[in-house]
């Protein structure tokens, strides 16, 4: 092959151990360059360790690396950045309280003289955004951009560094669906100016939507490069797990029966004191699934923090079986109210804790785990066992440290401990984030079942998809107030548009 018609990057034989875990086996790829190039594989299938080590943050045990038909040494991200690899990390990279362009120089400011460097930077950061529509604010500090904007940040520093390949680790788990949308965008335009992207994710329809050729990892082994046009989504979901797995949620129609909890005119405030829910009345039967839609930051988060008992309520009322509640989660627990919280890590776990520590937290002080005045650590790691056995939870260690399960195990450990405790009411914020297509198959499964069991569910999502597959109702938020509630066979377009404040069944007025 040819110097000018070599792949963009080339690995041969990677190898990468960590202890007793092999998390790169015999791994080849080859990378077209001007591609758009997805790698995909459920959480653990090796796929950031592979790119950490085209990044230099870790070095293969075996194997070799190719940019444009030579061989090369990256030992470190410095030398990546010199090679011309650039990387946008799952959680970002930047200094909150620094400006957008002090964090794109920052570490790059090539001179002695702070002033003309920042001066040089700011012209190519104009040219820079001009060129890829990466328009964002130099002078405006990155704690005050939203996730959107400061990942548009992360791709101006990477090709301010000089990238002609870029590596986007999970880029969308934190964004919208419009903001992923314009994310593609973006990719399609570095495309056209010659740039190589490797995009690493676990979603289908990103793939689906946005790449030429996508290779599969299972178990740290490279399965499958398929091309984009000639596979499917079931396809591939079939090569990331090993078996067949269901895309689509399958349940009968709801039977909803008594009324169990009752929100009447809520309204909650944000710590700076602004009403962020206004006003806001529902009802949540057993046996159904309520789904709240909307964009992030419509007041969702509190609105399920409060109904939870993490946030106080300014005004109005919420009734659990005909008794009002009080902003107390401990509370809310021996009432079978449970909340799976929309922030795994903040608000679910204790990273550092053991999983059986995590598997019985907020449940600590139940008398089944008590020895005097004492834990039970017998009967803390019996009960974390059946958990994982039910769950699936991988890798099966209740002595583990949280941290060093992936997103999606993470994820079911939190399940397991609100949902083994056979709750009456179920509060599920983002189930599925960050968590791949078989751990997504297994949760919704579980959340139906809770409702097939008589339970009442309120699910809050990003994922649009996901609210209409699992809900019997959608509700859906826009500016802190009930835009509207529709069926889930309401079309995409119709709850977009209620999601941007615009009700069609009012002739097109503001919600």
């Amino acid at each position: 092959m040819q110097a000018d018609s070599a792949p963009a990057i080339e690995l041969k034989g990677i190898n990468k151990s960590f202890g007793p875990v092999h998390a790169n086996k015999d791994i080849d790829l080859a990378i077209r360059p001007g591609s758009i190039h997805g790698i995909i594989g459920e959480n653990g299938a090796g796929k950031s360790t592979l790119m950490s080590i085209l990044y230099g943050f870790y070095q293969a045990d075996s194997g070799s690396i190719s940019m444009k038909g030579q061989t090369v040494t990256i030992p470190d991200s410095q030398t990546a950045i010199e090679l011309g690899i650039g990387m946008v990390h799952q959680h970002f990279m930047l200094v909150d309280n620094f400006t957008v362009l002090e964090n794109i120089i920052l570490g790059a400011e090539g001179g002695n003289i702070l002033n003309s460097a920042m001066r040089r930077a700011r012209a190519e950061l104009l040219r820079l955004e001009e060129e890829y529509g990466l328009k964002v604010d130099p002078d405006a500090l990155i704690e005050d951009l939203p996730v959107g904007l400061q990942q548009r940040v992360e791709i101006l520093k990477a090709l301010y560094r000089g990238a002609d390949v870029l590596i986007l680790d999970e880029p969308t788990g934190v964004l919208t669906p419009a903001e992923a949308d314009h994310l593609f965008r973006i990719l399609e335009q570095l495309k056209a100016q010659g740039k190589t992207v490797l995009l690493i994710t676990h979603k289908l329809r990103e793939i689906m939507a946005i790449t030429d050729e996508v290779s599969v990892m299972r178990r740290g082994e490279m399965v499958a490069t398929r091309q984009t046009a000639q596979t499917s989504p079931e396809e591939l979901a079939e090569l990331m797990v090993g078996r067949r797995v269901l895309l689509q949620v399958e349940k009968q129609p709801a039977s909803p029966g008594e009324t169990l909890m009752e929100v009447r005119d809520l309204v909650v405030r944000d710590g700076r004191g602004v009403d962020m829910v206004k006003g806001v009345s529902f009802d949540l039967r057993a046996g159904e699934i309520v789904g709240i839609a909307g964009v992030a930051g419509n007041g969702q988060s509190e609105l399920l923090q409060a109904l939870a008992g993490m946030r106080p309520i300014h005004s109005g009322s919420i009734k659990l079986h005909g008794q009002t509640l009080q902003a107390d989660p401990a509370h809310l627990r021996d009432m079978r109210l449970a909340h799976v919280p929309e922030d795994r890590h903040h608000e679910g776990l204790v990273l550092p804790f053991e999983e059986n520590e995590n598997a019985i937290l907020g449940y600590h002080a139940d008398e089944r785990f008590l020895s005097g005045l004492l834990l039970n650590i017998a009967a803390m790691r019996e009960d974390a066992e059946e958990k994982i056995e039910k769950f699936d939870i991988r890798p099966p260690n209740a002595r583990l440290k949280t941290a060093n399960f992936s997103g999606g195990n993470q994820q079911k450990i939190v399940l397991a401990r609100e949902m083994e405790r056979d709750p009456n009411v179920l509060l599920v914020g983002q189930p599925t984030r960050g968590v791949d297509v078989g751990a997504i198959e297994f949760i919704h499964k579980r959340i139906i079942e809770m409702r097939d069991a008589g339970k009442a569910v309120l699910l809050v999502s990003v994922e649009l998809d996901e609210v209409r597959s699992l809900s019997d109702r959608i509700i859906v938020m826009f500016d802190g107030r009930i835009a509207g509630e529709r069926s889930p066979q309401t079309g995409e377009n119709e709850l977009g548009l209620l999601m941007a404040g615009i009700d069609n069944a009012t002739s097109g007025q503001a919600a």
